[in-house]
């Protein structure tokens, strides 16, 4: 290497280093294929809304996708919007049908808005396919006789596959 160099500087002649990085492409090229796989994550974002208290579960199933329903001791919320007040978690004689008193009014025509929406897209765009899931978000100490209108409603509306998220325990 000292004699060319030598003689590189004796000849007067300009040149360039090749740097070999096949071999650095390669390690690199491997980390990088092992924190793909052992990273794992879900695409779904939950975050529950201030004051918000989730039950605890031991199931580690992934959330779905799916239109965000939120009961909280304040109201009933669609995507994060304000459908229906509650007073201290109960629902008043206003606001359920009363010829069916399982039945939100307000809920149900905020939830058939959404699959209407959903429905829409679906005709455009063939990818997309409505398939009534709803993730529901509910605080602990509610009553579970409204979660049980909320649900039904939701099923009347067209969304019969409910999911229930927790706060996963260890």
């Amino acid at each position: 290497m000292r004699r060319a160099v030598e003689k590189m500087m004796k000849d007067n002649k300009k040149s360039t280093f090749i740097l070999q990085l096949t071999a650095m492409v390669d390690m690199f090229t491997i980390i990088i294929v092992f924190l793909l796989k052992s990273f794992s994550t879900s695409a779904v974002n939950i975050t529950p809304q201030k004051g918000l208290t989730l039950p605890q579960s031991s199931s580690y199933v992934n959330p779905v996708e799916g239109i965000k329903l939120v009961i909280s001791k304040s109201g009933i919320f669609v995507e994060d919007k304000l459908i229906v007040p509650l007073q201290d978690g109960q629902l008043t004689a206003e606001q359920v049908e009363s010829t069916d008193n399982q039945f939100i009014k307000e809920l149900f025509t905020a939830l058939d808005k959404q699959a209407e929406k959903s429905k829409e897209i679906s005709e455009q765009n063939k990818d997309y396919k409505f398939e009534g899931k709803i993730v529901m978000q509910a605080d602990s100490q509610l009553d579970y006789g409204l979660l049980k209108k909320v649900m039904y409603t939701s099923s009347m509306a067209g969304y019969g596959d409910m999911k229930l998220a927790t706060l996963a325990f260890e």
